[in-house]
Formats: C-alpha cells, sequence, structure tokens
C-alpha cells in the first residue's frame, strides 16, 4: 500500500479529531457555569494549542461534572442527641449563610487546641494513635514514606493488631510515588488495615477527574477525636527532631459534637474510592463540655453549592475592622480580589502573610501581579522570612477564625475536595490572632519593583491562573 495514502488518510484523521475535540471543548466550555477569566484562559489555550488542550480539558477543566460514575454529594446527618449542642446562627452572618447553604450547623461546647509547632503535632498525632480504642480513620494528600511515616505505619500495625481498625486514604496524585510503593503498607495490611488511593488514575482516567484532587487533612481516632489543619503525613510536615527544612504549618485537635461532620466527609470519601455504599456506624458522645463554637465546611464537587465560597466573600464584605489571611499561594479570583479592595476602600486592617519564597515557581509568578495590586489597595503584605509556610487560615474582625486545608487559590475554591473550620469562640480568635501576630513579627513587607522582562512574563503565566 502506497505510504504517501497512509500518511494523508492520517493526517486526515488527526485533524478531524482535532476539530472534533476543539469543537466539543468549546462548546462545554460555553455551556458551562464558570468565571469570564476561566473561560477565556481555556478558550486561548485551545486556540492556541488545540490537540493538547482539547484533551486536557476534558481531563482536568471541568469542576463539578455529572456521570454514572460520580462521587455523591455529602449528606449531612444530625443526631437527636446532639440538639442541645446547637450554635445561634442568628449571631453569626457567616453561620447563618453556610446553614442556608445545606452546610451542617455550628456546634457548641467543642474542645478546640491550635498546635502550631511541627514536633508538637508529631507527639499528638502518635498520642492519639496510641489512645484510639476502636478506630482509626486517615484522610491525607500527601503520605511519603520517609523516616517520620516510618514510626507511624508501625504503631498503626501494632493498634491493628490491638484490635483497632486502621484505614487510611490517600490522594493518588498527591501521593504518586507512595501508590508505587504499596508494598510498604504489606504488614498493615496483613495484620487487617486497609488502604484505599482516591481517584486512580488508571482506572476510569476520563472519570475520575485526576484534576479533582482530595486535599483534605481528616485524622480521627475513635470516631470522637480530630486532627485536622494544613500538615500532611511525611518528614517535611512533622517530626520527632527538629528539621531544618521542615515546613511551618498548623494541626488543630477538635473533640466534641463539631467530629460527627468530619466523620460523614470521610465516609462519603471512603466509600467513593472503595466503590462501595456510603455507610455510617458513628457513635455519638453527647457530654461535652468545651468552650468553642465550630461549624465544619467541606468544599468540592461533592458539595452542590459553593458555600465555602460564599461565606469567605460575606466575611471580606461584613468585616469591620480586621481581615488577616495566612495562605501560602495567593492567586485570587476576581470577585475576592475586588472584595478586599472594598474592605481597604473602608479602612478594614487587611493583612496578607504569605512566605516569601514558596515551593511553586508558576504560583510565585502568578501571585506577584495579584500582590502588587494589593499593595497598591492599602493592603498589608507580609511576606514570611522563615521556613516555607505553608498554613491556611483567616481571621475576621474579633468574631470569626477560618482554618482547614483551603489556599486562597483557584484549585482550592472550585476544584480540590477540601475541607475546613469556621470558629466563632473569643479565646479561640485570640489565639489565632496571638500566632498570627508571631508570623507578622517575622516577615518583611518590601515587594521589588519587576522588571519589565519579569513583569511581561508575570502577565503571560498570569492566563494560567484560573487553571492554576
Amino acid at each position: 500500500m502506497d505510504f504517501s495514502f497512509l500518511m494523508v488518510v492520517f493526517t486526515y484523521l488527526f485533524v478531524l479529531l482535532g476539530g472534533l475535540l476543539v469543537f466539543a471543548a468549546l462548546s462545554h466550555i460555553i455551556y458551562q457555569t464558570r468565571s469570564s477569566r476561566s473561560m477565556t484562559a481555556w478558550i486561548l489555550f485551545i486556540l492556541f494549542l488545540p490537540h493538547v488542550a482539547a484533551p486536557l480539558y476534558f481531563i482536568i477543566g471541568i469542576r463539578k461534572r455529572k456521570s454514572t460514575y460520580s462521587k455523591t454529594e455529602v449528606e449531612f446527618s444530625h443526631p437527636k442527641e446532639m440538639d442541645r449542642y446547637l450554635f445561634d446562627h442568628q449571631k453569626n452572618n457567616i453561620s447563618n449563610l453556610l446553614l442556608k447553604n445545606e452546610i451542617p450547623p455550628a456546634t457548641i461546647k467543642n474542645y478546640f487546641k491550635l498546635i502550631t509547632d511541627d514536633q508538637e503535632a508529631y507527639f499528638w498525632m502518635l498520642k492519639e494513635i496510641e489512645n484510639a480504642k476502636e478506630s482509626i480513620d486517615i484522610c491525607t494528600y500527601v503520605f511519603a514514606f520517609d523516616e517520620m511515616t516510618q514510626i507511624l505505619v508501625k504503631k498503626l500495625v501494632e493498634k491493628e493488631k490491638e484490635g483497632v481498625h486502621v484505614r487510611i486514604l490517600i490522594d493518588l496524585v498527591g501521593s504518586f510515588s507512595t501508590f508505587l510503593k504499596q508494598n510498604k503498607f504489606n504488614d498493615l495490611k496483613l495484620a487487617g488495615g486497609e488502604i484505599l488511593f482516591f481517584a486512580p488514575i488508571l482506572k476510569r482516567p476520563f472519570q475520575n477527574y485526576i484534576n479533582l484532587r482530595n486535599h483534605r487533612k481528616i485524622y480521627l481516632f475513635d470516631q470522637s477525636r480530630l486532627l485536622s489543619g494544613g500538615m500532611n503525613l511525611s518528614n517535611e510536615y512533622m517530626g520527632k527532631e527538629n528539621h531544618t527544612k521542615r515546613w511551618k504549618d498548623i494541626l488543630y485537635f477538635l473533640e466534641g459534637a463539631a467530629v460527627h461532620n468530619f466523620y460523614t466527609i470521610f465516609q462519603n470519601d471512603w466509600a467513593y474510592a472503595g466503590g462501595m455504599e456510603v455507610a455510617f456506624s458513628f457513635k455519638s458522645q453527647a457530654n461535652f463540655n468545651g468552650k468553642s463554637s465550630v461549624q465544619v465546611v467541606p468544599s468540592g464537587p461533592d458539595i452542590s453549592k459553593d458555600a465555602l465560597y460564599k461565606a469567605i466573600l460575606e466575611a471580606i464584605y461584613s468585616a469591620k475592622d480586621r481581615i488577616w489571611i495566612v495562605t501560602p499561594y495567593f492567586v485570587p479570583d476576581e470577585n475576592i480580589l475586588t472584595a478586599l479592595e472594598i474592605a481597604c476602600d473602608k479602612g478594614i486592617d487587611v493583612k496578607l502573610i504569605t512566605p516569601k519564597i514558596s515551593n511553586h515557581l508558576i504560583a510565585d509568578m502568578i501571585r506577584s501581579s495579584y500582590l502588587r495590586e494589593l499593595v497598591k489597595m492599602g493592603t498589608d503584605v507580609c511576606f514570611y522570612e522563615g521556613k516555607m509556610l505553608h498554613a491556611k487560615a483567616i481571621l475576621f474582625d474579633d468574631t470569626t477564625a477560618m482554618v482547614g486545608s483551603l489556599n486562597l487559590d483557584n484549585r482550592s475554591l472550585f476544584l480540590n475536595y477540601e475541607v475546613v473550620s469556621f470558629l466563632y469562640a473569643s479565646q479561640d480568635i485570640m489565639m489565632f490572632s496571638s500566632w498570627m501576630k508571631i508570623l507578622i513579627n517575622h516577615s518583611s513587607k518590601r515587594i521589588k519593583k519587576p522588571s519589565k522582562l519579569r513583569e511581561a512574563s508575570e502577565n503571560i503565566i498570569k492566563v494560567l491562573a484560573p487553571m492554576i
């Protein structure tokens, strides 16, 4: 057969397929609800690199997809014995807004403890594992096999042999190297422990949506005690010895009625990863005497409404005195940027505390123009001079604090599976305020004027912001 004829046929089919993919992608973008910046970014990407961008869009570009294999939405239940722990939502606009957007109500009398030291976080984690009597449920984005997790896994094997059931859910994209070395979990599996990876790439690659990552950190013990926050499981975040390269991050300990909602979220994630029906066997403890009011707020494709995003906007707009933000990555959308500008115009103390240099060069380049905009608005931009700052928290006035896994970028806000806690008690606000003041005291505030080449590069890369 004539080779040139085959080349003509192949070229024709290649162009035809590319054209169909481009048409399908552009049609989907037009009819899908998304921001104008996101639409523009994807359209430009597809027009300039059609054969790369069009198929990539169907893998990573769709947020809340409906299909036979979609993750079911989280459905929260509220045991009747918890009624006496309900928070008065009329006292707080944010809490009330979240409740109206199908987020479970805040509860009172929780015990909350902020952990800001990496070694303290490590020993607290080991203590909770040691004290567990019935179950240990772990959900993490990063699980790295290193000196810290080697000790952790050994402890988990011991607990499983004692009859404490261990389940570990790990995001495949965040821990791909761990996925390839699953044999290191053999002892735990042989003891009866269960390991699942969230959204395997090779299993239904076009329906697991590898861009929709499980970024939640949920460490549950006996369904009654919780550790959560920004710390993943590796020596990079916590460990026995002081580590010069360890990141600056936080965990928090929670005990009380709010833990029930974390268990619900974990069960939903576990069922999806294992391809099973969601089942609950929560054992409620109805005698709590803490002083914290906590509202658990998940976000992601398994939450029908963008409740967390709305709550952040409401909190910014309704703030009267201060908005202090701690985030490792700052790539906001237009609405958040405008809300912060209005807050500055109103004379509100707006502070952004972020690492001087993060672990993502592209994210740093994209954020630069936003940071200069903030400075022009009157925002106090604080560049943390210490180790890589990976903590995520926001303080609104003296009434509300938000802490969890959420970064202030498009990926966390609109793509990832995330979970945060809103806190409404005065002693918790003071705790966060004191911690943020320490970060500010170890920060610089000088932002360099970029060269023309740097500014041009930033503006080009900024087009990618809605996809980062």
